[in-house]
């Protein structure tokens, strides 16, 4: 019930323009986004990486209504990639590809994707694309593009996906993924899905994810667990030491603003973390999603904003 709210509220057009442009929706942002230009985003990755953490670095936004803007948010990621490799950053780059023109050019959308990965893949040293997962509509179209895109000669360890715990075929999709390699961030999903497709109960996506979880420790393939759940971090840690899996075989992944004190835990404890940095204008449903994840996250997030 919460989860649908909260995804109401973030396709809501009338109050993701007053947000965003509210006092207090500029407070929020500053708090989880880093702000609104690439230099925010540098600044904020390079304090990250002094702190022993590694970043994901994510321009926001999705589903451009034309191929200009689709153009535009490519050229904002060729930039981010270039100010990667100029600032020496411990970072790679995180996108959507209905922010790359998938519902508007398949073609184009496929020609900017694969030039991005292109460009990653030729820095010194290589860098990485994460293609993020949407809405279900989206996961079959999503998983194809990033297996096309990881048989391109010289990509193979330069893109990856996401998959989202809370779907019931995420198993099989990872069966497949591992088959060619493909690195996987694991997160337990933040879109409302019908009970027919995905795991409706707390109880179940924490299972699934656990589950999944342990095949990706054991693959022999470096994955980012994606989590802020205490227990399940707890489960991934007893794992790798029971099964002799190395610390720096696999990273943590948190989002920008949110438990900072556990992502230093863990880094003084030896683990890898990653950060996933947001930047740009349109924070809006990105932050509403995180909200509708769980109902915990409503009084979580709220918590954390009192908390360093």
């Amino acid at each position: 019930m919460l989860r649908a709210f909260f995804v109401h509220l973030s396709e809501n057009r009338s109050l993701r323009s007053f947000a965003e442009r509210s006092a207090v929706g500029r407070r929020v942002s500053g708090r989880f986004v880093a702000g609104t230009e690439i230099a925010d985003a540098v600044r904020v990755t390079q304090a990250v990486n002094r702190a022993g953490m590694s970043v994901s670095i994510d321009n926001l936004g999705e589903n451009v209504t034309n191929p200009d803007e689709a153009r535009h948010s490519a050229q904002l990621y060729q930039q981010i990639l270039d100010a990667i490799s100029a600032n020496h950053l411990n970072a790679n780059i995180s996108l959507k590809l209905t922010h790359m023109g998938l519902d508007v050019d398949e073609t184009l959308a496929r020609d900017i994707v694969a030039g991005l990965v292109a460009k990653a893949a030729s820095m010194n040293p290589p860098g990485f694309v994460r293609v993020d997962m949407e809405g279900s509509p989206y996961t079959q179209r999503t998983l194809d593009f990033v297996h096309e895109l990881h048989r391109m000669p010289g990509n193979q360890s330069s893109v990856g996906t996401v998959i989202q715990a809370y779907l019931k075929r995420s198993e099989s999709d990872i069966e497949k993924l591992l088959a060619e390699g493909i690195r996987i961030r694991l997160c337990k999903g933040a879109y409302k899905e019908p009970a027919s497709i995905a795991f409706e109960s707390k109880a179940d996506v924490d299972a699934n994810y656990i589950k999944l979880m342990k095949i990706l420790m054991k693959s022999a393939v470096y994955h980012g667990m994606a989590t802020h759940d205490e227990n399940i971090i707890r489960e991934a840690q007893a794992f790798a030491t029971r099964e002799k899996i190395a610390r720096d075989s696999f990273e943590f992944q948190m989002l920008h603003g949110i438990r900072r004190d556990l992502q230093q835990s863990l880094v003084r404890d030896g683990w890898r973390v990653r950060v996933y940095i947001p930047f740009g204008t349109e924070w809006y449903p990105y932050f509403m999603r995180r909200l509708g994840e769980r109902p915990a996250n409503v009084f979580f997030i709220a918590r954390n904003m009192l908390r360093s």
